[in-house]
């Protein structure tokens, strides 16, 4: 019976064994998923960004930026990025009437605008410009050969799927070979995304444009904002002066007669004081008066 008991025990763990082995197996091949393939062609496929850049004066900048809107779209490309700005130059304000001034103001219009066109429509597009404008300031193109760094990163990518094959036969639970696959599989994102950027660059040329249009002058009338030029004719302001100061005047009076007590005692006071300076007077004249015939009569 006791044999019977640990032959029974024996094979429940061979048993469980064999379980956790092929867990760990089907853990160990889903660790990682495989890249998809590229050709391994290591030939340099071409790959020529062109850019450009113009500068013109133009009759009109509104006018031409909506001709270029146009022509870019007709050409199968597309707006980026536009702005017009204008900067004034000179102001001046001339006395239109009491009320109103001439505003006559000297300003400059310039239109900047980025533009993606076909590559191969480069070159016609330049041209349709340069007859738009007046005259051409500066014109520029440039061609930027990006094969090598292409073909590179096409390269790295397969070397990329290539390490990840090799992860995956040798995978294992170790944070460490997960960590190292993920990074590599970041970095072939990398250089699938910077490929694609050089696919869009060698399929749309990028052209800056800036044009400008002659100092342009315009008049308006415009409110007078000199308060001063609001003030009355001189004969007005006279008039106004002599009838304000007959009103301070009245106003004046009719101060004074509401302080009528005060200017009666103020007299009484003036005149009581006037009588005794006047009585000691005379009572100093005729005590001298008195003292002078007494001397002439000792006499």
């Amino acid at each position: 019976m006791k044999r019977n008991i640990i032959a029974i025990a024996i094979v429940l763990t061979i048993f469980g064994c064999q379980k956790s082995n092929e867990k760990y197996a089907s853990a160990d091949t889903a660790v990682l998923e495989p890249l998809s393939k590229e050709s391994a062609d290591s030939t340099a496929a071409e790959k020529i960004i062109k850019t450009a850049d113009m500068r013109f004066r133009v009759k009109e900048v509104q006018n031409t930026k909506e001709q270029l809107s146009k022509t870019i779209k007709a050409e199968g490309g597309t707006v980026a990025e536009f702005s017009i700005e204008s900067t004034i130059q000179e102001t001046d304000k001339v006395k239109q009437s009491t009320d109103s001034l001439k505003e006559i103001t000297s300003y400059r219009t310039q239109g900047y605008l980025v533009a993606k066109v076909p590559s191969e429509k480069l070159d016609e597009f330049t041209n349709t410009i340069a007859r738009m404008a007046v005259f051409v300031d500066h014109q520029s193109m440039k061609m930027d050969d990006q094969s090598i760094a292409y073909l590179a990163n096409k390269l790295k990518a397969q070397n990329r799927v290539d390490a990840i094959e090799k992860i995956n036969k040798v995978a294992s639970k170790k944070s460490a070979n997960v960590e190292s696959s993920l990074y590599i599989k970041d970095d072939y994102v990398d250089k699938k995304i910077e490929n694609m950027q050089i696919d869009s660059r060698v399929k749309f040329s990028t052209i800056t444009l800036n044009f400008y249009q002659d100092n342009t002058v315009k008049t308006m009338i415009v409110a007078n904002d000199n308060l001063y030029d609001y003030r009355p004719a001189f004969v007005n302001r006279l008039w106004l002066g002599i009838v304000n100061g007959w009103t301070i005047f009245k106003e004046i009076i009719i101060a004074i007669s509401n302080l009528w007590m005060l200017i009666l005692v103020g007299f009484a006071i003036f005149f009581t004081i006037k009588y005794f300076i006047r009585r000691n007077k005379l009572k100093i004249e005729e005590a001298t008066k008195n003292r002078i015939d007494q001397a002439a009569n000792n006499k």
